[in-house]
């Protein structure tokens, strides 16, 4: 029973039942730096994570004010 976070092509497994805002906290991964996306849709950080999820993080790339 797991939970796939796939960032940059790396793969982490987590247990399912914790929110996404738990499991990027488990894997040192800043919230705001990513978009999570799961079977093609964005889901927020307070989704619960189910066995079998596999969750796609895209990092976000943010540039500076002129």
């Amino acid at each position: 029973m797991t939970v796939k976070l796939v960032l940059r092509g790396k793969e982490y497994e987590v247990k399912p039942g914790m929110t996404l805002l738990d499991s990027l906290k488990k894997i040192d991964v800043l919230p705001e730096s990513v978009i999570a996306v799961r079977d093609g849709e964005m889901i927020l950080e307070d989704e619960i994570l189910k066995d079998g999820d596999v969750v796609k993080l895209v990092a976000v790339i943010s540039g500076g004010a002129q």
